[in-house]
């Protein structure tokens, strides 16, 4: 999907990743990071959300939830981190990591409101009017008060399979006068995802439906007497949608695939953001005319298509799709290589999801790359082998 932007925008990380590969220094089904190109990404994205008026909190997710990774976007000026779910926040807790947004895509768990209440965070992100009393109730018992968002939903919005949640337009005026009721927790704005998608026939990144009911929404809760701080528009956030976003009222959003340029609107390597991940793996074997490389990183939703094999000299093939019901143990090629070749690919990923190595790499650009260190998916650190430590 974006191999073609990767080769165009950054063939330095390639070069890079291959001799980290030929060192021994990175492993088959590692996903590799330009941290460089990153916080270049990063403060392209800032500028452009300040001149729009918008906050930016940046997701971590898709680069699996790297604590030194997200160090470097913090001291870029991000204002917080958007937790997906519980194991994420406990994640980033775990390295005293500022989470500002916690709730939307995963509720937080009743025996972990205290946690997060104790920690602060700028916004929570509630369905139920029972899950703002769960909140509420832990305001109570640490004598604070918490700001909290609704998830709102429309018929014939766009709802991803599980995901399915979010109070509807109608009954919100209730909602609203339930939560207004209930001390230690404040009603400050409203969400909903996705707000903008890339449209492939039109080649841009436009505003879904789900958009149109954010602000419907918005214009609800003001007409009952809330004054909204927060209109949270996430999905697609990139310099490309920010300005629509800020016409459309939209106050906070959230860059995720845009911080590594692997937005699908970024496929011909012409956005302002520039690719800075790719997947290595390596050929295993070969079976009835096509080769295998080890896998662990694909992503069903991430159109991956092609890959480069280094076989002698760059060779461009074909990766045949894997069957939705299969594990990726390995990934199948259109065409034989020699058993050991390494593997480049390119395509948007989330790899939190996967059991993918990340390695990030700085000083890529400048043609001295070093390796900041190898971590697993969900972020934890992966000791060095021999190899990484020079011996």
């Amino acid at each position: 999907m974006l191999l073609k932007a990767l080769q165009k925008q950054n063939p330095a990380l390639i070069e890079a990743a291959l001799s980290l590969w030929q060192q021994g220094m990175i492993k088959p089904d590692s996903y590799i990071i330009d941290v460089d190109q990153v916080r270049q990404n990063a403060s392209l994205l800032l500028e452009t959300a300040t001149k729009c008026g918008i906050t930016l909190y940046f997701i971590s997710k898709q680069f699996g939830r790297n604590p030194l990774l997200c160090k470097l976007l913090l001291e870029c000026g991000y204002q917080g981190i958007v937790a997906v779910d519980f194991k994420e926040v406990r994640q980033l807790y775990q390295h005293n990591l500022p989470v500002a947004h916690i709730g939307h895509l995963v509720q937080i768990p009743s025996g972990m409101v205290d946690e997060v209440v104790s920690h602060n965070p700028e916004v929570i992100t509630v369905y139920s009017v029972a899950k703002a009393r769960e909140i509420a109730a832990a305001c109570a018992r640490q004598n604070k008060e918490q700001a909290l968002l609704l998830k709102v939903c429309h018929p014939g919005d766009l709802v991803y399979p599980g995901q399915e949640a979010g109070f509807s337009l109608d009954e919100l005026p209730i909602v609203i006068n339930e939560i207004k009721a209930i001390r230690g927790v404040r009603l400050v704005g409203v969400t909903h995802f996705p707000c903008m998608l890339f449209d492939p026939e039109k080649g841009k990144t436009l505003p879904s439906l789900n958009l149109n009911t954010l602000i419907e929404a918005k214009s609800i809760l003001e007409q009952h007497g809330i004054q909204v701080e927060q209109v949270n528009g996430p999905s697609a956030t990139s310099v490309e949608s920010l300005p629509q976003l800020a016409k459309w009222g939209v106050t906070h959003a959230e860059p995720g695939h845009s911080l590594t340029g692997t937005m699908p609107s970024n496929q011909q390597g012409n956005q302002p953001e520039q690719i800075a991940m790719l997947y290595l793996t390596e050929i295993s074997h070969c079976h009835q005319g096509n080769s295998h490389c080890y896998g662990g990183g694909y992503y069903r939703r991430g159109h991956l298509r092609n890959a480069l094999v280094h076989d002698r000299h760059w060779h461009a093939s074909q990766v045949l799709k894997p069957a939705n019901d299969s594990i990726d143990y390995t990934l199948s090629l259109a065409e034989p290589f020699t058993v050991g070749s390494p593997v480049i690919m390119c395509f948007r990923t989330q790899i939190f999801a996967t059991r993918s190595d990340v390695a990030l790499v700085a000083g890529i650009q400048s043609g001295q790359p070093i390796l900041l260190g190898i971590y697993d998916s969900q972020g934890n650190t992966i000791p060095a082998t021999a190899a990484q430590e020079g011996l």
